[in-house]
């Protein structure tokens, strides 16, 4: 446990070396905190703070900066987080993916870093389906979803359907299927086969497969937006490899979707700080974030990821405003 007077002088070091960024000496030390202690009792505590591992000193500098189990202990116990400041932006109601766009662009702008975010999942359901017969075992499966959208998929079968056929399978699947989900659709047909001739339930289990494919590959599910803005941020800019892991992270979207999907699974905003476990593998890097909803259920995570060297009291204004912003906008689009 930290006594008062060494909590003060650790909020005071991690504060003044997120505003300018250099290591933080005993004098600078002594006139931020605004305590009157001596640079020998300064020194001291700065020492005590090293063996608990809450700072560090770097090889080049007298000066400390936090590790990321410092940043943690500030996040969690110093923080404090005016409100209001960014309460005059908006989002206008609109189409999903444009909510969702708008949503990313904004947060990259007012954090001034890279902001994410995690669009809803569409449901896999089909307005219509057809089958075209290309050549012999080689048909086009043709799927139109709600909203007019119109993928194309070829299958090849191990049996040659007749046009016949393909018109009764795909009469049966807008019939008795139209509007449900395909993995509903997988289910009931696995329940429904044997009243169905074998090659037919066959065909139709083989659309239904390349159809779910098909509809989630035209989800773009991750927005990016401000990547740029790390080119700018000394943190990186004085060092390739920190920026090169930045860029090779917003190019895997799978990890980034596995690190926002962790940060979505807790209610308000998060802060995931690069270093201090295996959810942000990257040292130079953390992110804030919050899940967002639409109708009161949560859908999606958006966040800003950054330098851990950031201004967490603003960037968590920037998360939580965005947010209820983003909730907003897609519960009020109908």
């Amino acid at each position: 446990m930290l006594d008062d007077r060494s909590k003060l002088l650790m909020k005071a070091l991690v504060e003044h070396y997120i505003a300018d960024g250099q290591p933080v000496g005993s004098r600078t030390l002594s006139k931020a905190s605004g305590l009157e202690l001596s640079p020998a009792t300064i020194r001291n505590v700065m020492s005590d703070l090293e063996e608990l591992g809450l700072i560090a000193s770097p090889h080049t500098s007298a000066g400390r900066i936090p590790t990321a189990r410092g940043y943690r202990l500030f996040v969690d116990t110093m923080l404090t987080v005016q409100p209001g400041t960014y309460s005059a932006h908006s989002l206008t109601p609109d189409q999903p993916q444009k909510v969702i766009s708008n949503a990313a662009n904004l947060l990259s702008n007012l954090s001034q870093f890279v902001g994410v975010v995690i669009a809803p999942r569409r449901t896999s359901v089909f307005r219509h389906i057809e089958f075209m017969r290309l050549s012999e075992r080689r048909l086009l499966v043709i799927i139109v979803s709600p909203d007019g959208d119109v993928q194309n998929r070829i299958i090849f079968t191990e049996v040659d359907y007749t046009p016949a056929q393909l018109s009764e399978a795909s009469n049966f699947l807008n019939t008795h299927y139209l509007g449900l989900d395909m993995q509903d659709v997988r289910q009931r047909l696995q329940g429904e086969l044997e009243s169905l001739r074998s090659e037919i339930g066959t065909l139709m289990q083989a659309a239904v497969n390349v159809s779910s494919e098909a509809i989630s590959e035209t989800q773009d599910e991750v927005v990016i937006s401000g990547e740029r803005n790390l080119l700018s941020v000394s943190d990186f800019s004085s060092d390739m490899g920190h920026l090169r892991r930045a860029f090779e992270l917003f190019e895997q979207k799978t990890q980034l979707m596995r690190l926002m999907d962790v940060a979505g699974q807790a209610e308000g905003v998060r802060i995931f700080i690069g270093g201090e476990s295996q959810v942000v593998p990257f040292e130079d890097l953390s992110i804030v974030s919050s899940p967002y909803e639409v109708d009161g259920k949560v859908v999606g995570t958006l966040g800003v990821i950054g330098p851990t060297r950031m201004a967490y009291d603003r960037m968590i204004q920037i998360v939580d405003i965005t947010s209820k912003l983003v909730s907003n906008a897609l519960s009020h689009h109908k």
